[in-house]
């Protein structure tokens, strides 16, 4: 069953908003303006997925470009932190990357660290998440 998600909490992305001020808008329907804002966005999505598999995947999914995009997410790791190193593309760009550094604990406790360059493409108004190279 899922959890429900307290808007009023701060969101996990790590910009100190609220979930409601920040990505829970982004999950609800409206796209987000620039690549970073869905990279932050998507990362929320993965940090809150164990709480309700089904939206937050649909959402991981629909943010995904179609000829890269896999099956469906399912909850992994528990993302602890998300930090940017940089971004380029703007909202009127229809190419954009982003670099980050996401912190994560896996099943044992372990504690890691995914360094990742990632690409995005604008279609139709709406940012997709390409790929990216793990660093």
């Amino acid at each position: 069953m899922a959890q429900s998600i307290e808007n009023d909490l701060r969101c996990p992305c790590g910009t100190g908003d609220t979930y409601a001020e920040c990505c829970g808008r982004f999950h609800a329907g409206p796209a987000a303006p620039t690549a970073e804002a869905l990279m932050r966005s998507r990362y929320c999505a993965y940090a809150l997925l164990g709480r309700d598999p089904q939206r937050f995947g649909a959402y991981l999914h629909a943010t995904w470009d179609p000829a890269t995009r896999p099956a469906l997410a399912e909850p992994g790791p528990e993302w602890m932190r998300l930090q940017i190193l940089g971004a380029s593309g703007g909202p009127f760009d229809d190419a954009a990357t982003v670099e980050f550094v996401a912190l994560y604990r896996d099943d044992d406790g372990a504690r890691h660290r995914m360094h990742e360059l990632s690409r995005f493409r604008r279609e139709s108004g709406r940012w997709l998440y390409i790929d990216g190279d793990v660093r």
